[in-house]
């Protein structure tokens, strides 16, 4: 952990004041492309260029596995559709892969901890273990698990930075791991379980209080510190979410955009930037969830959504969406004229 964690550096500021002075320079009024503009200047600083290249190509990793807190009854859906959703996406299926076509985004599955034999299945087999244990009764993992889940995610960042990707975006699958969100949410934000619970699937009033209760119930058995991120993945899990954090950090130690989905990927950033803060300054928010968690995790993390469509599906599909906008942003930084090249004056601006 700590020879992943020295690879993590700030953002590059000589390449953010280089292009923050490009973007004045723009034919175009001074921030009339508004959050693109901040945004470009952020991707110049964490690939520490000005102007960057276009991060391109891109991956959206989806880290699939179960939680055993789905005996509580906080989801309606029965474990099983994890594996199945995994055959889907296999199969190009879901609505990442639709969506990754249509922006040409390559899409990897990865199963870390699916309860179900996923073996036959065309993808990245790295199952630390069956399923978490249940949270509402025992911690959900052990800290050798937890460690060797992030070091999936970190690896694979490694991975797919050394096969030429220059932007990571994160997927996630796991029936019933908005429950361990909430959780960990409300550890690093100091919320309550009211304020960060939500409705997942598409759950009804009763099963919601249930889950909010299960959640509100399991920060008071383990009561783990903001200041100890790992021990709060081996209280709550998941297995994807100690993965995400690893991915997460390895895209930052890589110097590559990292577009982080919805609430299943903010509560990992919240974890990763508890583990080294300066891995935010590489993380874009792709969107903003439906989840009532996710709008406290991006608030927490200081990051604006580039989208807000009442998404709560996951797999990766906002932060798909987001990634054209993020090209866009360092496109028309890379490539828009500048007053001087284009011969344009303040006389003829008058």
């Amino acid at each position: 952990m700590e020879e992943f964690l020295a690879r993590i550096g700030p953002a590059d500021e000589q390449a953010m004041r280089a292009a923050t002075e490009r973007q004045l320079a723009l034919t175009k009024p001074v921030g009339s492309l508004g959050v693109l503009e901040e945004l470009s200047v952020r991707v110049a600083g964490m690939t520490a260029s000005c102007p960057p290249a276009v991060p391109s190509p891109a991956v959206v990793t989806v880290f699939a596995a179960d939680h055993g807190v789905h005996a509580q009854g906080v989801s309606p859906w029965p474990q099983t559709v994890t594996a199945a959703m995994l055959a889907n996406f296999a199969a190009g299926g879901a609505a990442v892969n639709a969506f990754a076509v249509n922006n040409r985004v390559d899409v990897r599955v990865v199963d870390v901890g699916v309860a179900s034999d996923v073996d036959g299945l065309d993808i990245v087999h790295a199952k630390v273990r069956p399923g978490t244990r249940d949270l509402a009764t025992e911690k959900a993992l052990s800290e050798e698990e937890v460690l060797a889940a992030v070091t999936v995610g970190f690896e694979l960042a490694d991975n797919l930075v050394r096969d030429g990707y220059r932007c990571l975006l994160t997927g996630d699958m796991g029936i019933a791991n908005t429950t361990a969100s909430a959780a960990l949410i409300a550890t690093f934000t100091g919320m309550t379980a009211d304020d960060v619970t939500g409705r997942g699937t598409g759950i009804d009033d009763a099963t919601l209080a249930h889950k909010t209760s299960v959640v509100r119930s399991a920060l008071a058995l383990h009561a783990v510190p903001a200041s100890d991120p790992l021990g709060a993945l081996s209280a709550y899990g998941g297995l994807e979410h100690a993965a995400l954090a690893g991915y997460i950090l390895g895209g930052a130690a890589n110097r590559v955009p990292v577009i982080l989905d919805g609430v299943i990927a903010g509560a990992a950033a919240l974890v990763a930037q508890a583990l080294h803060p300066a891995v935010i300054e590489y993380c874009v928010a792709g969107h903003r969830s439906a989840e009532p968690g996710h709008a406290v995790a991006l608030k927490t993390l200081g990051l604006q959504p580039l989208v807000d469509l009442d998404l709560r599906l996951g797999e990766g599909t906002g932060a798909v969406l987001a990634y054209p906008i993020l090209t866009c942003a360092v496109r028309a930084l890379a490539e828009m004229a500048t007053f001087e090249s284009a011969g344009i004056t303040a006389e003829d601006d008058a």
